[in-house]
């Protein structure tokens, strides 16, 4: 499996696209060892590495996000996490864990040991690269689900929260967020560009509100587009594309990432 790594870095000269690409294939086996190990029975992958795999949204990402289906069942977390570190290190990866079991949202960091330098990536042996696992086991209600079989470098079967309940989990992380992050405000763009894209699950995202939230803020399909508008007008642009150009395949893109355009598609996506 690393010399089929190594030929996806074949003719990569750009060092940050090369670790997004490493940083992409180790999500993707790892999603593979999940699956294999019944994870998604009752787990559901959200977030930006959802979009990035499940409709190709054209930018990387760092993190594998879930939330559970049916909260309650059996915790199976650290098993989880330890069938991932054996099968990599059965491939021939340096594999460490650190797992953070205790809260309700649950956490892991998987870190390659001196993968960057064996690829070429890295002129230092001991720098890591890793990935983290979030996984939140008292989700808001109101989430739809579905699952989809996509196929990268393998067949994946995900279970995941609907194109919906997506969008209503990105308008959540935009509005209560207490740092900026580019990453959040390019998907929306991405999100709200597409005008097939259904509209966000109210539900869903007042649910979310609910759990983060002291001001009892009540969204509704007339009135979201304001408030998200109010939170982007806050922003400091020159923070949201500092956070977000590492991830972007084309930097070109970039250029439509403004302020003016974002609160246009907003206000006009009624």
């Amino acid at each position: 499996m690393k010399d089929y790594l190594q030929q996806l870095l074949a003719g990569v000269k750009d060092i940050n696209l090369a670790r997004c690409i490493i940083r992409e294939y180790l999500q993707e086996r790892t999603l593979e060892t999940l699956q294999d190990n019944n994870a998604f029975v009752n787990w559901a992958f959200v977030g930006g590495t959802a979009l990035r795999f499940l409709y190709s949204m054209p930018r990387f990402s760092e993190d594998l996000d879930f939330s559970t289906a049916a909260p309650g069942l059996e915790d199976n977390f650290v098993p989880l996490m330890q069938r991932i570190k054996n099968q990599f290190i059965a491939e021939g990866y340096s594999v460490n864990i650190k797992a953070k079991p205790a809260k309700t949202v649950k956490s892991a960091f998987i870190k390659f040991d001196g993968l960057l330098y064996e690829m070429g990536v890295s002129a230092h042996r001991s720098e890591v690269i890793s990935i983290k696992i979030d996984i939140d086991t008292n989700p808001p209600i109101g989430a739809g689900l579905e699952t989809s079989i996509i196929r990268k470098h393998c067949l994946l079967n995900l279970q995941h929260y609907d194109k919906s309940s997506l969008l209503a989990g990105k308008l959540h992380a935009v509005l209560m967020r207490k740092y900026t992050k580019g990453r959040d405000i390019y998907d929306l763009l991405w999100y709200l560009s597409d005008k097939t894209w259904p509209k966000p699950n109210i539900e869903f995202l007042n649910n979310a509100l609910k759990q983060t939230s002291e001001n009892n803020i009540q969204l509704t399909p007339d009135n979201w587009q304001q408030h998200i508008a109010e939170r982007i007008e806050k922003l400091d642009w020159e923070k949201v594309i500092a956070d977000v150009k590492p991830f972007i395949e084309k930097q070109s893109d970039l250029q439509l990432l403004t302020k003016d355009n974002l609160i246009k598609i907003i206000t006009s996506s009624h």
